[in-house]
């Protein structure tokens, strides 16, 4: 489980960066976590948009104790399983439940919204951040949504339409 902790992203394939890069909108804005791994990816691919300052309501839920281990190491079984399997409340210890970063993942979202009406905003962020806007968007619950993939180097594509968030595409591969 990698969440807050600040590893380097993979940018070796330049062919699938370019690839990404050349099917996002040119006018957008772009915007990432704070994290290394998303901002770097927002660099390579930002090319000529404008780029605004990293921001830390973008990261990857914090995994508290559980951070960088693997789903079978942490001690924690039962809390764990409950975790995925009842997302909502529950949190890692010294970590953060999917209720938290969901609202603070949709604070970031609003503010953006706010600030650059009308805009295309290209935010390069994580899979539980990314998933939190999914869920917005699908109107499902936390558990049903984390059955979507949100791979590296994807792009999830949503529009707020009517006061709320429609998904258009989920984990596209350009």
């Amino acid at each position: 489980m990698v969440g807050w902790s600040d590893i380097p992203a993979d940018l070796s394939d330049a062919a699938r960066l370019a690839r990404v890069a050349s099917h996002l909108p040119s006018n957008a804005i772009v915007i990432s976590s704070d994290l290394s791994r998303a901002r770097t990816t927002a660099d390579a691919i930002s090319g000529g948009r404008e780029r605004l300052p990293d921001d830390p309501d973008l990261r990857e839920i914090h995994f508290g104790a559980w951070e960088l281990q693997a789903f079978d190491t942490v001690p924690e079984q039962p809390l764990l399983r409950a975790f995925w399997e009842q997302p909502g409340d529950i949190r890692a210890p010294g970590g953060e439940s999917w209720h938290e970063v969901s609202a603070r993942v949709s604070r970031a979202a609003e503010r953006l919204r706010m600030a650059y009406p009308g805009r295309d905003i290209v935010a390069v962020a994580h899979m539980g951040a990314i998933l939190t806007q999914v869920q917005a968007a699908l109107g499902v619950t936390a558990y049903e949504v984390f059955g979507h993939r949100i791979d590296n180097l994807s792009v999830t594509e949503l529009h707020w339409l009517n006061g709320g968030w429609r998904a258009e595409v989920i984990n596209h591969h350009p």
